[in-house]
């Protein structure tokens, strides 16, 4: 039995402690749930069968030795808080806000920290597919790593590099360019709608190679992103259109299955996939 914390009870957690609760999720149980505004967190553990504790701190999620991983489904800025004090109580740690990683310094502060402690960090395919193709031809020579994003303007509103950039997702007409570069600009300029530009980049030459761009584009209803990289092994072209979440337009659906199978994988025996 692996117990379980998550931080954020937004449209993310919210569908992973419902798998959970419900056993799709694998022999897991659900025993925390903590979010800066308690009374999501109050609502959501309500409406499961089997009520998890609400956290009134993370302290008290970290401190209680019963916990075997720490789920964090919020925001980077929730990974920047929380990962090292998660780490360093010997818990692992599933990062779905991937895009906190941009940060250079605080990439290689995590990874000194699983080094030293021996513990692990869980990062979903998420959105995109073609994560376990990537990886595997990055055990060889890769030439070209680019990822196109491209999402309806709800996805975007909110954005403040959108904002600055002085467009109105109102009256865009017209597939346009919001931003193209490294991986690690796009993650950090849109913290929250780009998160596969970073688990892409990890998986494969890192984010200052991968190219990244991002396309607002009115005539879709769905979050589409397409891979296509070139290297010793081929060529590989992938396409994933995902219906974005109902509670979170910036967020695919996909995204939080992902989380699910991640989780379940970690209780199987018999695992499938690189």
């Amino acid at each position: 039995m692996i117990n379980v914390a998550i931080i954020g009870c937004g449209a993310i957690g919210s569908t992973l402690a419902k798998a959970i609760d419900e056993g799709k999720a694998g022999d897991v149980e659900l025993i925390y749930l903590f979010d800066v505004v308690k009374e999501k967190a109050v609502k959501l553990a309500d409406s499961l069968k089997k009520r998890p504790k609400v956290a009134g701190s993370i302290d008290e999620v970290v401190n209680d030795k019963k916990v075997n991983i720490v789920i964090e489904a919020a925001a980077p800025s929730a990974v920047k808080d929380y990962s090292e004090k998660v780490l360093l109580a010997g818990k692992d740690l599933m990062v779905l806000s991937v895009g906190a990683f941009y940060d250079q310094n605080f990439y290689e502060k995590i990874l000194k920290i699983l080094e030293e402690r021996g513990v692990h960090v869980y990062i979903p395919s998420g959105a995109i597919s073609g994560i376990d193709a990537v990886k595997a031809a990055a055990m060889e020579q890769i030439e070209r790593v680019e990822l196109v994003t491209r999402k309806p303007p709800a996805a975007f509103r909110g954005n403040e590099y959108v904002k600055q950039k002085g467009i109105n997702l109102d009256e865009v007409s017209e597939p346009t360019v919001l931003f193209e570069g490294a991986a690690r600009e796009a993650a950090r300029l849109f913290p929250k709608g780009i998160n596969v530009a970073l688990t892409l980049s990890l998986a494969g030459v890192g984010a200052d190679k991968t190219r990244v761009k991002v396309i607002v584009d009115p005539t879709v209803k769905k979050n589409i992103h397409e891979i296509h990289v070139e290297g010793a092994f081929g060529k590989l072209t992938c396409i994933t259109q995902n219906y974005p979440s109902p509670e979170n337009p910036e967020t695919s659906y996909l995204a939080a299955l992902s989380a699910i199978r991640t989780l379940k994988q970690m209780t199987e025996k018999f695992r499938v996939g690189t």
